[in-house]
């Protein structure tokens, strides 16, 4: 049996490691990839593709609850399959509520220019946080495609391990897709996996007792 404070160390050092992870991202990476992004693959087709990956994950683990709830109600009672799918919803929702959260206290500009001519990094050098600005405009941190596909990649890979590999896959497609696009800084990216892991982590903790990283 692991020493429960010897856990608690590494838990903390991982926590630790991922924060300096995203701080040397935003200090040093940020503003050069995504200057060379929109230098370089800015108006290519192949980018934008990828990040609707993640279209599924955004109000389909809600309606699947429901409907989990109906069958549940009617005498269905879920099993291995049933149980990694809802596990599946469970985090994803977890973690959709969690990013917005964290998008509205930190309030991050985005690389380019989407809405309603907000500041950016490329059209006029905008590049900070501006905690509870409230705006969509500044909700670039962490990167919300990200948080939902990490999150459905962490529950796969413990719970369909034949094919645990697809959702690390799935994972890169979607980060490549943003960077290549310039949807987002490679901190917000860098963030929004972390963010998803770690809500993962925890429903699986709770629903199946696997131990958190």
């Amino acid at each position: 049996m692991s020493d429960p404070k010897n856990t608690a160390q590494r838990r903390l050092a991982t926590i630790a490691a991922c924060l300096a992870i995203v701080a040397l991202c935003i200090v040093f990476v940020d503003r050069a990839v995504s200057t060379w992004s929109h230098g370089h693959l800015h108006g290519m087709p192949y980018f934008d593709p990828l990040t609707h990956i993640v279209d599924p994950l955004h109000s389909g683990p809600a309606w699947c609850l429901v409907l989990v709830g109906i069958a549940v109600c009617a005498g269905w009672r879920p099993r291995d399959a049933g149980m990694t799918l809802v596990a599946i919803c469970l985090s994803l929702i977890t973690a959709y509520a969690v990013k917005e959260a964290i998008k509205y206290a930190c309030g991050r500009t985005w690389p380019e220019t989407w809405v309603a001519n907000n500041p950016s990094w490329i059209k006029d050098g905008s590049f900070g946080f501006h905690p509870f600005h409230g705006k969509e405009g500044w909700a670039s941190f962490p990167s919300g495609h990200t948080t939902l596909i990490a999150t459905f990649a962490t529950v796969w890979w413990h719970r369909v391990r034949p094919l645990r590999w697809l959702g690390v896959g799935l994972t890169i497609l979607v980060a490549v897709g943003l960077v290549g696009a310039d949807y987002h800084f490679v901190g917000d990216i860098m963030a929004g996996a972390f963010l998803g892991i770690a809500c993962a982590s925890g429903v699986l903790a709770i629903l199946f007792r696997v131990p958190a990283p």
